[in-house]
């Protein structure tokens, strides 16, 4: 009897971990927040430059620091694989819960809606120098001169190195056009996880990226710049786009490789000293799984590819307001 108490015991706090989502948080596009609530926003992401670090990860300094540090340590082995919109979605999930938990923040990560601005991303409310990031790079360095983040001292990056560094951009316009509305619709016609996930890795997520350029731009240290935050909360919302049309299937199933490539474009050569990578915690195989594990080095416990396939799941619960 004692054994059967203790596994309905484990059974309710499993049941009561992912309970139903019956009110999902709203993320809404960032041009569509009042001033007020991109104040509270950026006062957020400001709080999290401010707070130290805590995790003890390399060359961190700062609670900011720590979150771009989940994608850095791990560039080589998230990007050009299946589970690279999972990780993504988790890392967001990280980021939105530092702000709230932290931070005291009201609201919900909001996204770029990129699609309005691409071709045209110098002229970008996101750019405003008071109610949005900042402007564009000025100077030999590109280092932004504008904006709540202007004085910002990254100590990862650029890549895989550490050293101290502004946060810098070259905008280009003609690059931004991968975030066009209809790349973004090419990737939602197509009908397998394993053609929509290279699809929406390649263009529009490029877009974004190379549109910002310079930290941005670097694969592995771009969460340095607070604008990579929105612009993979859109990619995540373009996922879910994408598996709403099917959502019973795709909510359930995963696919593609899990070893990533020894190099890729845009992302500087793996150093010497990381092994190249043969699997996943969860996942040890070449194919991704449900069971592949999402390491969020200790800024949020870490789930599975399975616990976030659905947004309204129990374990995330949040939903994507349209602009």
């Amino acid at each position: 009897m004692a054994q059967i108490s203790k596994l309905v015991a484990c059974l309710l706090m499993v049941c009561s971990a992912f309970a139903a989502c019956t009110n999902p948080a709203k993320r809404r596009a960032w041009h569509t927040l009042s001033k007020a609530e991109k104040l509270e926003y950026i006062n957020a992401e400001l709080c999290l430059m401010k707070k130290p670090a805590r995790l003890g990860l390399p060359a961190a300094k700062t609670r900011f620091d720590e979150l771009q540090a989940i994608h850095q340590l791990q560039a080589y082995a998230t990007h050009f694989v299946g589970a690279f919109l999972p990780f993504h979605r988790m890392m967001m999930y990280a980021h939105e819960s530092a702000l709230r938990n932290e931070c005291n923040y009201t609201g919900y990560q909001p996204y770029w809606y990129e699609q309005q601005d691409a071709g045209n991303f110098r002229n970008s409310v996101l750019f405003d120098a008071t109610y949005g990031f900042g402007g564009n790079g000025v100077g030999a360095n590109g280092c932004i001169a504008t904006g709540p983040f202007a004085n910002y001292t990254n100590s990862l990056g650029p890549g895989y190195d550490n050293t101290q560094h502004c946060i810098n951009r070259a905008i280009s316009d003609q690059t931004s056009t991968g975030s066009r509305q209809a790349n973004v619709d090419a990737c939602l016609r197509l009908t397998t996880f394993e053609t929509a996930w290279p699809c929406i890795e390649g263009q529009p997520h490029t877009g974004g990226h190379g549109g910002v350029g310079g930290q941005m731009l670097n694969g592995v240290s771009s969460p340095g710049d607070p604008l990579f935050y929105l612009h993979h909360t859109w990619l995540d919302k373009v996922f879910w786009d994408w598996q709403a049309k099917d959502r019973a299937t795709r909510t359930t199933t995963i696919g593609g490789t899990n070893v990533g490539p020894d190099y890729s474009p845009g992302f500087p050569p793996r150093p010497s000293n990381i092994p190249k990578p043969t699997g996943a915690a969860g996942d040890p195989g070449t194919t991704t799984t449900l069971g592949h594990v999402l390491n969020m080095y200790g800024n949020s416990p870490n789930r599975t590819i399975g616990d976030v396939l659905d947004i309204q799941g129990g374990f995330l619960c949040y939903e994507y307001v349209e602009p």
